[in-house]
This record gives C-alpha cells, sequence and structure tokens, in this order.
C-alpha cells in the first residue's frame, strides 16, 4: 500500500475484446486513449476486498491519457478514509484531475472522477437527479489538445445513470439539452461515456445517436467482470474524432479489482 510504483501486468490470455471502426490516422492528428471503469469504491467483485492496488494496475496496464472513473470514495471508513482522487491519480501519474461529490454518506461521500495527462479547463456538473432515485450527475470537463501547433476543444462528459429506464432516459436528455452541449458546434469533439447501467443499448439508438454520436464499443460486455454478461460500461462520440479502435480489459487482475471491467476507447483528433 505504502508502494507507490505502477506494475504493469505480464498477459498470458487474451487482453482485449476489440472493436475496430474507423481506418487508422494520417498526419496532422493527435492520438489519445480513454478509459471509463466502474471502480467500485476499489472493493473486489468477488472478494468484497478493498484492494485500490489493483484498479491502479488495472488501469495503468491500459496506459489511458484520459480516465473516467465512476463510484469513486473520498473520505468513507470502508476505503480507509482515502481520497481515492489523488491516490490513483498520484500512483498512476496523471497529474490533472476533477471529483465530484454525488452521494453524501455518513461518513465521507462517493462520486465521478476524471484524471489525466492533460490540463483540465472549465470543469462543470450536470445535475441528472430524478425525483425519489439516487443523486446522480454528470462530471464535464473540457480539454485544449495541441494538433500541429492548432489548439482543438475536446469535451468530455463523465455519468453514472440510473437503475431505472426512465430514469435513463431522463438523465440522458438532460445531458443533450444541457447548455453546455446546446451552444457547442455540431464539429466540436465530444465524448459522452460512463456505466451507463444500459443493458440493451437503446439510448444511444434512441437519444444519441440522433443527435450525431456514435458508438465507440458496441455491445462490448463488462458486468460483472468476473464473468461479463451485460454491455453496461459506454462510449459514445461525435465531432472532429476518429475512433482506432476500442476493447474492454479482460486481464486476469481487471476481473478480480471491480465488479466491472474497465472499457478503452483510442481516437484521434485533427
Amino acid at each position: 500500500m505504502d508502494d507507490h510504483s505502477i506494475v504493469l501486468l505480464d498477459e498470458t490470455v487474451p487482453l482485449d475484446e476489440t472493436v475496430p471502426l474507423d481506418e487508422g490516422c494520417g498526419l496532422g492528428t493527435m492520438r489519445f486513449r480513454l478509459l471509463t471503469y466502474n471502480i467500485h469504491k476499489g472493493i473486489g467483485g468477488v472478494d468484497r476486498k478493498y484492494r485500490p492496488e489493483r484498479i491502479v494496475e488495472t488501469i495503468a496496464h491500459c496506459e489511458p491519457d484520459i480516465v473516467l472513473l465512476q463510484e469513486v470514495d473520498d473520505g468513507v471508513p470502508r476505503s480507509h478514509h482515502h481520497r481515492q482522487v489523488d491516490l490513483l491519480g498520484d500512483r498512476l501519474g496523471l497529474p490533472y484531475r476533477a471529483f465530484q461529490r454525488n452521494v453524501t454518506l455518513s461518513e465521507g461521500h462517493y462520486g465521478n472522477a476524471i484524471l489525466s495527462r492533460f490540463p483540465l479547463h472549465d470543469v462543470h456538473h450536470l445535475e441528472l437527479s430524478v425525483p425519489l432515485k439516487k443523486r446522480r450527475r454528470a462530471l464535464a470537463v473540457h480539454f485544449r489538445l495541441h494538433v500541429d501547433g492548432h489548439a482543438r476543444t475536446l469535451l468530455v462528459v463523465n455519468s453514472h445513470l440510473g437503475l431505472a429506464g426512465f430514469e435513463r432516459s431522463i438523465q440522458v436528455r438532460r445531458v443533450l439539452t444541457s447548455n453546455l452541449l446546446q451552444h457547442m458546434h455540431r464539429n466540436t469533439a465530444v465524448i459522452v461515456a460512463g456505466d451507463f447501467n444500459d443493458v440493451w443499448g437503446g439510448l444511444g439508438k434512441r437519444l444519441l445517436e440522433p443527435e450525431g454520436f456514435q458508438s465507440a464499443t458496441g455491445s462490448v460486455k463488462t458486468f460483472p467482470a468476473f464473468l461479463p454478461m451485460r454491455p453496461l460500461d459506454r462510449i459514445y462520440y461525435r465531432g472532429n474524432l476518429r475512433l482506432d479502435h476500442s476493447f474492454a480489459s479482460r486481464t486476469q487482475l481487471a476481473r478480480q479489482a471491480s465488479d466491472h471491467l474497465p472499457m478503452v476507447a483510442e481516437f484521434a483528433i485533427s
């Protein structure tokens, strides 16, 4: 626990379930890798043990540039009162961070977090809560990525949607009708991702695709981690982005670290 080194796994089983979509990118582009991961507070999905080092190793193995996390603890006894956004960011060498407290417990909070190699700009909190349901918000961040001397805007929205179908539909509509997206040009790069709890992918077909979004992940199964049967974790994108490939990391450690697998997509922005 006191060793802050990052250990990469020596993988001996098939690593990924890959979804190849767009062709490779040419000159004048910048590649980046985004990962979304419900870390279940660092508690294993099978053994129920708090082992944050397993989360660190699982994420590090995927070598992401931008990390979207759900169910991140802050000052909670079950996770040794750790401020997990900083614990994970420090150990992964990701210096730029944002944390969003969504659920207040008797001691501490948990919510969403974004870790990044790139500086964060204009952090926003989008209210998604539905009456009589658990508090839900989306964490949105602007990035300024530099491509051949030109600055390119990237908006990333990290969300953990509700368990009820009607609740999820309301929440996605709130993201899409927020001032943040309404005032943005359709060609501006936008990624909406997280734990969608959307077994059948209906949110994409009914709500996101009509607004110009494409699925980066298809129906890759990520839950439960030890024997994935449901595609709960999703990545959607639109605008000036090209998808190179995506995958769910299926290392042995990833199957133990949380109750979800991490979902990864590699993009290029021009």
